[in-house]
C-alpha cells in the first residue's frame, strides 16, 4: 500500500506522528473491509481557504469543511497499484475541531482519515442507516488502533 502525503499549508504543524497515523488508518480501513493492500491513496493537508475553494468547486458549498474525499473507480490488479482516491484534510479545521471536542489533533486527523477512507470505498451518510453503518466502521478502526476521544497530545 502506498499513502502519498502532501502538506500544502503552513498554518498547522504536521509532524511524523501525523503521517504515521494516517498511513495506519488507511491500512486498517482496507483490512476491515477485507480489501487487499494493493492500493494507493493520496492525502493532502490544506488550509481553510483551499478546502473552501475545493468544496465550492466540487460540491457547490461555499464554506470550509474538515475533509473531502475524491474516490477513483480503479480496480485492483496485479499489474499496477490502483489509486483508491484522494483525501483532502483542512489542518486548520482539524485543529479547531480537536480543541472544540477536547481531544488531540492526532485523534482528529485519524478520525477524518478513517471517515474519508470509507467514503473512498463507497460508504456515505446521507440517511440514518448509512450514517450508523459508517460511524460504526470508523469507531472500529479507531478502537483497533487504540485511538480514543480523550487522548491528548503528549
Amino acid at each position: 500500500m502506498k499513502v502519498l502525503i502532501d502538506n500544502r499549508q503552513d498554518k498547522v504543524s504536521i509532524d511524523d506522528d501525523i503521517y504515521e497515523v494516517v498511513e495506519k488508518v488507511a491500512r486498517e480501513c482496507l483490512k476491515l473491509e477485507g480489501k487487499g493492500l494493493n492500493f494507493e491513496v493520496s492525502v493532502s493537508f490544506v488550509d481553510n481557504e483551499e478546502i473552501q475553494k475545493l468544496n465550492r468547486d466540487y460540491r457547490n458549498v461555499d464554506s470550509p469543511t474538515d475533509v473531502l474525499s475524491f474516490p477513483m473507480d480503479a480496480e485492483e490488479t496485479d499489474l499496477y497499484i490502483p489509486l483508491l482516491g484522494d483525501i483532502v484534510i483542512s489542518a486548520e479545521r482539524a485543529l479547531e475541531q480537536a480543541t472544540e471536542f477536547g481531544h488531540s489533533f492526532l485523534r482528529e486527523v485519524a478520525y477524518l482519515a478513517a471517515h474519508s477512507m470509507f467514503h473512498l470505498m463507497g460508504y456515505d451518510h446521507m440517511n440514518v442507516q448509512e450514517k450508523k453503518i459508517m460511524r460504526q466502521k470508523e469507531k472500529e478502526v479507531m478502537k483497533i488502533l487504540g485511538i480514543f476521544k480523550n487522548m491528548q497530545d503528549e
